[in-house]
């Protein structure tokens, strides 16, 4: 019986991690396969040939790829900067003894709804108060998507915070500003940067809201590779995306690092 039950676990053991290899495998493998061609002498697709950086040359030369690169990272930065400049002011309200528990909903309407519907109902708003499609209207738009986990996020955080720090600073003599300057703010400062980085990636990659609010001035980075893709799969694609992966590794490295440290950080 024993020895039934102990073949039984390893079979288990052993089935559970072929499961997990055979899944990293299948989310991994394109990429590796994607960053293998991007050094390919033969235009994509088409089988190994020899190994050149000339996709990587013109990548570099490709003037209107990088003004749409440009165009992507303004808008997420500002729209970073904004959604948490609006959460921290949100939090400094509640601080200072004001409720926003019942309207907490709202902003979860950002996440919940379908991003086509948010994207079709903002074009719709910025045509009703006459806001010109471009940079303007993407930003404010990618701040309203990040407004979705801005708020919930830092709010979750806050009500965690100990009281007694707060309450301390107060009975020493801090005004109410002070103590959330000083005292509140820096406990929130690893859920921000954590919340920050988050946002700036989902808004750099953004498509949806791109495609539908950027107008006929403006580019992205996303409807830019659209555009090439229409026109014809170039190998400078796939340079492209092995430049974003590194990009994307690097940002999710130090997402996943400001994460532990605020789980792990004794405040």
């Amino acid at each position: 019986m024993l020895q039934s039950t102990l073949k039984t676990g390893k079979f288990s053991a052993i089935s559970t991690t072929v499961i997990v290899i055979a899944t990293y495998l299948f989310l991994y493998v394109p990429l590796a396969v994607l960053l293998i061609f991007s050094f390919n002498t033969e235009a994509f697709p088409s089988p190994w040939k020899g190994f050149t950086l000339k996709w990587y040359h013109e990548l570099f030369h490709a003037t209107h790829l990088w003004a749409s690169f440009l165009n992507s990272l303004i808008v997420a930065t500002c729209s970073t900067a904004i959604s948490l400049t609006m959460g921290v002011f949100l939090i400094f309200y509640t601080a200072q003894g004001g409720r926003i528990g019942k309207f907490l909903n709202l902003y979860y309407g950002n996440l919940i709804i379908p991003e086509t519907v948010l994207a079709v109902g903002l074009l719709g708003f910025f045509t009703l108060v006459s806001i010109p499609l471009g940079l303007v209207s993407l930003i404010l738009a990618h701040t309203v998507l990040g407004l979705g986990f801005v708020v919930p996020v830092i709010y979750a955080r806050f009500l965690e915070l100990d009281y007694r720090m707060t309450e301390a600073s107060l009975v020493l003599g801090a005004t109410p500003v002070q103590t959330f300057f000083k005292v509140t703010l820096p406990l929130l400062r690893p859920s921000l940067i954590v919340t920050g980085l988050l946002i700036f990636m989902i808004s750099f990659d953004d498509f949806v809201l791109s495609y539908f609010c950027a107008g006929s001035t403006s580019q992205t980075l996303s409807l830019f590779i659209l555009s090439m893709l229409r026109s014809g799969i170039s190998p400078m694609v796939n340079a492209l995306s092995t430049v974003l992966l590194l990009f994307s590794c690097i940002l999710a490295l130090l997402f996943f690092t400001f994460s532990q440290k605020t789980r792990t950080r004794i405040f």
